[in-house]
């Protein structure tokens, strides 16, 4: 995952050139910078997304071959009541 970051300094030194107190621009900037963070760890990334993709995958094949039986036994059952005496 790629990491990106966040110049807490620069966006308190921005915040107190608009007119907020030291303290006030320092504990916004931490909290901005805490939800960021929390944001970023909920991101899927490739991996997994592919760990996903396999997954359904292969359940799929197991879905395809369930009902390939089952498709046969139907076919089966219909022969043997239309077809064999």
């Amino acid at each position: 995952m790629s990491v990106t970051t966040f110049d807490t300094l620069k966006f308190a030194k921005t915040l107190k050139a608009a007119g907020f107190d030291e303290a006030k621009a320092e504990a916004i900037s931490e909290a901005f910078k805490e939800a960021q963070q929390a944001s970023l760890e909920d991101l899927a990334t490739k991996s997994d997304l592919k760990e996903l993709e396999l997954k359904i995958n292969a359940q799929l094949m197991l879905l395809k071959w369930m009902m390939g039986f089952i498709l046969a036994g139907v076919v089966s059952l219909i022969l043997k009541a239309f077809f064999i005496p």
